[in-house]
């Protein structure tokens, strides 16, 4: 993880989150999948890779509990200070490794972590932790470069994802809700396609 960890620290240590190339300041991509669930004050949500992102300040609103993880220690730093620690919890996973302990959370956000993990066993132990981790009924949002997108984000390589593809890693007992392919345009004015996603965990 130090070599992953230093190479986010630095990022989140050396720019301005306007100049981060994943920075967006419309959520509504986001945010409008969310509503269709409904988000109450006894929800858990994990945020598989929060970095300095304003999306937890918008679910800090639904007085949800939230469970915000990152690969940056630099970034978790900034959001802690940004936000508080009252009904947050902060952790600090390669999102690429299984979980040293067990979480239960009604849903699991994911915009623009899994694309990052390349190896099957990477990308095995994400979704073991994924389906681990979520209740039955609850609730999975994983927005992705699709497969129309860039092969490349912050100096990495990425693995681009169809809903299709989706749906096969998460197995047979969750249940695609909606999907839609959106082009988000960067800080630098490049078209980024991503797929959103929204699964329900059905067994």
């Amino acid at each position: 993880m130090k070599g992953k960890q230093a190479h986010w620290d630095n990022i989140f240590s050396t720019k301005q989150d306007t100049e981060l190339g994943w920075y967006e300041d419309d959520l509504s991509p986001t945010l409008n999948l969310l509503n269709e669930i409904g988000i109450s004050s006894s929800s858990t949500i994990f945020l598989a890779g929060a970095g300095t992102s304003k999306l937890a300040d918008e679910l800090i609103k639904t007085k949800a509990t939230l469970v915000i993880n990152d690969i940056s220690a630099k970034a978790l730093e900034k959001l802690s200070l940004r936000l508080g620690t009252d009904k947050c919890q902060y952790l600090h996973y390669d999102m690429g490794h299984s979980f040293e302990q067990s979480y239960e959370v009604d849903i699991w956000l994911d915009r623009a972590v899994l694309h990052f993990l390349l190896t099957e066993e990477q990308i095995s132990h994400y979704f073991n932790n994924l389906r681990a981790s979520l209740k039955h009924g609850g609730y999975i949002l994983l927005a992705e470069f699709s497969n129309t997108g860039a092969t490349h984000c912050a100096g990495l390589a990425v693995h681009q994802y169809s809903t299709d593809e989706m749906q096969v890693r998460l197995g047979e007992k969750f249940e695609l809700i909606t999907s839609k392919e959106y082009i988000f345009i960067n800080p630098f004015k490049q078209e980024r396609p991503y797929n959103y996603a929204l699964f329900k965990r059905t067994i």
